[in-house]
């Protein structure tokens, strides 16, 4: 008996591919019945192969998928009782529109006034009732995506599946589909997952969102929780646009960033511990400063009804550019101490403007550091006094050399801000890709990603592109050594 509301759940699922690489790594997800559940990410990070798994197209190497409590793992597509829209459609162009919503009822044998019932209900929902004979490769691209969609209802399935459907629409047509996938989910009362790229449209969409990277679930919750609450830096980077920033959380409710402290209202991170912090742009209040003196500054503040009145931590820049985005200003703004921020306001401050800027205490936004200053590897001494990690020879300081033996495991200690990444890949001793970028306010995180699949992560003011080939170099006096975790007692 099935003791919960769950109508698809996925348990520790691994999906690992002939080349060795894995596209789902031990991924749960539980689906209520009913729900809109949009799983989010970029290209790669394994969405679509979750996607397939539930749907039978793939087998999961590892783990257990259950539709209503029954274990659905090694069971074959055609007999789940789900049905998938695919982003490119799969209609037959020799059926008209009626014999592609009626394929899969003509499987199943039904008698003819049935399958004429059912076919016209579901054009019905999908708004393509006079379309019943038309051919079609005559159907515009949303057209023919109804029929797509009204070709998976009519089978009646408990899930519906749905793999970037919209992806191929141009935006204005993306977006009315969207509002007529919500009201169809509204009136079916089907359980939709719904796998998309597009961060907008799972915000729009979903009951809740599954953001994935990696092939790994970095959050799960409410579009709400999605874009005010980010659980760590790629999700806040991924879900629209963000200010993050590297801080010291000194105590319960108080974050020190941009060399000044602030109220927040996160609690339980320990004292003077290391995190991050994000902050929205829309959430930056600013201000035209144009004091003279401290008391006219105050002043001036004071009557400014757009900014929150308060004991709050002001700081000051200049801006540096300001783009019309249609419903609000974007500005950046360089700040006296060399930080960068966004700032999305409805008043438009031109470039060169002086201004202030504060933020509420709860819309700084505290996240646990997912990795702090330096990279970990593992490593062995060698004959020669060099270090091998990273499948290369690296030359090291003869200090940390010292204390171990020819052959000796270790666990060798590299700063982010001590890699040295150049131009030119023959340059470095190892060559790789910048694979992942995040700017931190005055400089950027940066994850390189070798031709061996390791990932060195990177702290830089240098500017690189997502994709661009690098040297990867790293200077001897940068390279400490410990005993290796294994060989302590």
């Amino acid at each position: 008996m099935q003791k919960n509301n769950y109508i698809i759940e996925v348990k520790n699922v691994s999906k690992q591919f002939d080349d060795g690489k894995f596209a789902l790594d031990n991924v749960s997800l539980s689906v209520e019945k009913g729900e809109f559940v949009t799983i989010l990410g970029p290209s790669g990070c394994g969405k679509t192969t979750l996607l397939r798994c539930i749907a039978g197209f793939q087998v999961a190497t590892s783990g257990d998928i259950l539709l209503k409590g029954k274990d659905i793992t090694q069971t074959p597509p055609h007999k789940r009782p789900v049905n998938t829209v695919f982003q490119k459609y799969a209609l037959f162009p020799h059926l008209n529109v009626f014999d592609n919503v009626a394929f899969g009822l003509k499987l199943k044998k039904l008698d003819k006034d049935t399958i004429v019932k059912k076919v016209k209900q579901a054009l019905k929902t999908v708004g393509m009732t006079d379309y019943e004979y038309r051919n079609v490769d005559s159907l515009s691209g949303g057209q023919q995506q109804r029929v797509a969609i009204a070709r998976a209802i009519v089978n009646q399935p408990e899930v519906l599946l749905l793999d970037e459907p919209l992806a191929a629409l141009d935006l204005k047509m993306r977006k009315d589909m969207q509002l007529e996938l919500k009201e169809m989910h509204k009136k079916l009362g089907i359980t939709f997952i719904y796998v998309t790229h597009d961060q907008e449209e799972a915000l729009t969409l979903s009951n809740r969102v599954v953001v994935m990277n990696e092939g790994r679930i970095q959050q799960i919750g409410t579009p709400t929780d999605i874009y005010n609450e980010p659980q760590n830096c790629f999700v806040a980077d991924f879900i629209g646009e963000s200010n993050i920033l590297s801080a010291t959380m000194i105590r319960d409710r108080r974050v020190r960033f941009c060399d000044k402290e602030f109220d927040c209202i996160d609690e339980g991170f320990g004292e003077n511990v290391p995190v991050d912090v994000v902050i929205r742009p829309e959430d930056i209040y600013i201000w035209e400063d144009i004091k003279t003196s401290i008391a006219k500054q105050q002043a001036d503040y004071d009557a400014d009804d757009r900014v929150p009145k308060g004991r709050f931590t002001k700081w000051y820049g200049i801006v540096q550019s300001c783009i019309f985005k249609g419903v609000h200003y974007e500005m950046t703004v360089l700040t006296d101490d060399g930080y960068e921020f966004m700032v999305q306001d409805y008043h438009e401050f031109k470039p060169d403007t002086k201004v202030g800027m504060l933020v509420k205490p709860e819309d700084i936004q505290v996240m646990r550091k997912e990795r702090y200053i330096y990279n970990y590897f593992e490593g062995e001494v060698l004959k020669n006094g060099r270090v091998r990690f990273l499948d290369a020879e690296w030359e090291v300081a003869p200090e940390q050399v010292e204390p171990f033996a020819a052959g000796e495991k270790v666990t060798v200690k590299v700063p982010f801000r001590d890699i040295d990444l150049r131009d030119h890949e023959e340059e470095g001793i190892l060559s790789g890709e910048v694979h992942f970028i995040l700017f931190k306010g005055n400089h950027y995180n940066l994850t390189i990603r070798t031709d061996d699949g390791d990932d060195i992560f990177v702290y830089t003011n240098e500017v690189w592109d997502d994709g661009d080939r690098v040297g990867i170099q790293i200077p001897p006096s940068s390279i400490l050594l410990e005993k290796a975790k294994q060989q302590e007692a």
